[in-house]
């Protein structure tokens, strides 16, 4: 063996009791698990891991790292916690399939959630480019962890019919689909939609089904944030699981909890509702991250009609003094569909980046109304992040114990003050909510976190620590592991996460990031 991690519990992913054993690592898989009294493993190298606990690397369903992946080598954020995959392409928004026009304008509409797009030189303009620009990585050693991709429909809507809000004619929903395709086809392993957030959200029911009959024909899954997370959260998570019985599409749900004030102790409506689909044969499943706050852009929080036209017509919109006395009143009065139907409370509303750094001073502080919030779209020109204080502790705890819940950071990487799930959500999932609260045992929380994501994923050789799987292996102390990110300092990395292994290697060894670059692309199974 090239490794032999020595007298480590075993936490294997299938959620049975963890047990003692030698596990071997050989050319980048588990070659061998030899149980306590058995004839002990030898090898080249031997890991003494006694009071560690192993489990396969954790799985990051709802990642974005589309363009840190490719900016940053160390990618610690990730790769300190256990994550060995993530699922890039969110809610509707990357930058593959796209043309020089599209790709410009996605640029500033998600300049929020990843910076800006020039230092990364983007060198595609399809999926399978941007899987194999993955796969080169840096000097064509690759990058820190595997990733997944999700065709994202709202750039799909971009490039074909731009940012109007109307059905598309059949010549373009043709278009679509071949775009949805081609990307399955060249490796993306489903679709996502970001259905509050432009041009997705100006999608019908029917051009949904239309597109989700092809993702179902490839075998993969559609990944929608939906409709409202708010006043309308019941109504559209209804929508969705419709959405997978009529077309035959398995499902996942993205960040899946219940916010704002309206949804307060509502949970159990929602896993109702899940529960009666999966009565009925629909393949869903869902992720969260394990805190109460959002974050998104604050572009995100005005009317769709405001958007329409792209980045640079909102930003003329916001210049004109009536259109925005509009905005304000859909924000403050109505309650904007990009609010999720509820009325902005600019309390609860704080700025966590921007990409200008003139505008430093705002990060950390709530907006006190709109008259701000307006100035500081404008000066940013929209590339201002932000946390919503509106989730409900309650509600999150319920959503985990669903047992088709897995586990997604959502994580915003861009920013002075990002949300900490960036940093913090799988060692506290560990921490918080299997040793302090004992919301799951540790044997469920890994489940959650490995398997079932893998298998939501269809790779057919990770999510377990089994011979013959793939060596994404994370080493921990279930004692002391611990989220170290904060709202106060949310940048800090964990702790009780002594070694990660990538594909075999070892991206964190004795608690300190090495120079591997172990990961790659992991594409749709034919």
């Amino acid at each position: 063996m090239e490794l032999v991690i020595r007298d480590v519990r075993v936490v294997d992913g299938t959620g049975g009791p963890s047990y003692r054993a030698d596990v071997g690592v050989d050319g980048g898989l588990v070659a061998a698990v030899r149980r306590e009294g058995d004839r002990p493993l030898s090898g080249a190298r031997v890991l003494d891991a006694a009071g560690l606990a192993l489990a396969p690397g954790f799985v990051d369903m709802h990642a974005h790292s589309d363009l840190a992946l490719l900016r940053d080598p160390a990618h610690e954020a990730k790769v300190a916690q256990g994550v060995t995959l993530e699922v890039l392409g969110q809610d509707g928004l990357s930058y593959a399939p796209a043309d020089d026009r599209t790709l410009d304008e996605v640029r500033t509409a998600i300049a929020g959630w990843n910076g800006d797009l020039a230092d990364v030189d983007p060198d595609w303009r399809t999926v399978g480019g941007y899987l194999d620009r993955l796969d080169r990585g840096f000097g064509g050693e690759g990058v820190a962890v595997n990733a997944a991709y999700l065709v994202p429909q709202g750039t799909v809507r971009a490039y074909v019919a731009g940012w109007t809000d109307r059905p598309p004619t059949g010549a373009e929903l043709d278009r679509m689909r071949r775009l949805v395709a081609e990307g399955l086809e060249q490796g993306a392993v489903g679709m996502s939609s970001g259905l509050t957030y432009p041009p997705g959200m100006y999608a019908d029911r029917a051009e949904l089904a239309a597109l989700c009959r092809v993702v179902a024909g490839y075998g993969g899954y559609y990944c929608p944030h939906h409709r409202s997370y708010g006043a309308g959260a019941l109504g559209a998570y209804a929508e969705m699981l419709d959405l997978a019985r009529e077309t035959g599409c398995a499902l996942h749900l993205a960040h899946a909890t219940l916010n704002f004030g309206v949804n307060e102790g509502r949970a159990p409506e929602l896993l109702a509702l899940l529960d009666g689909a999966l009565a009925d044969g629909v393949d869903v499943s869902l992720d969260t991250y394990p805190y109460t706050p959002g974050c998104t852009t604050l572009a995100a929080l005005l009317p769709g009609w405001a958007h329409e036209g792209g980045p640079e017509a909102l930003l003329a919109r916001l210049r004109d003094d009536a259109v925005a006395e509009r905005i304000r009143y859909a924000l403050e009065v109505t309650g904007s569909d990009g609010c999720h139907g509820v009325p902005v409370a600019w309390d609860t509303v704080e700025v966590s980046g921007v990409s200008d750094p003139a505008l430093e001073r705002y990060v950390g502080t709530r907006l006190p109304g709109w008259a701000e919030a307006r100035r500081l779209l404008l000066a940013d020109r929209l590339g201002t992040a932000v946390l919503q204080h509106v989730g409900h502790e309650g509600n999150v705890r319920a959503i985990m114990r669903h047992r088709v819940h897995t586990g997604g950071s959502d994580g915003i990487l861009h920013g002075a003050k990002p949300h900490p799930r960036a940093y913090g959500t799988f060692p506290h999932y560990l921490g918080r909510y299997v040793r302090e609260l004992g919301v799951l045992s540790l044997e469920e929380a890994v489940a959650h976190l490995t398997s079932r994501p893998a298998a939501r994923l269809r790779l057919p050789d990770r999510g377990l620590v089994r011979v013959g799987y793939r060596a994404d292996l994370v080493l921990f102390d279930p004692g002391t592991v611990a989220a170290g990110a904060t709202f106060a300092a949310p940048r800090t990395l964990p702790v009780g996460v002594p070694h990660v292994l990538v594909n075999g290697r070892f991206a964190v060894r004795d608690g300190r990031r090495t120079d591997v670059l172990a990961g790659r692309s992991v594409r749709r199974a034919p």
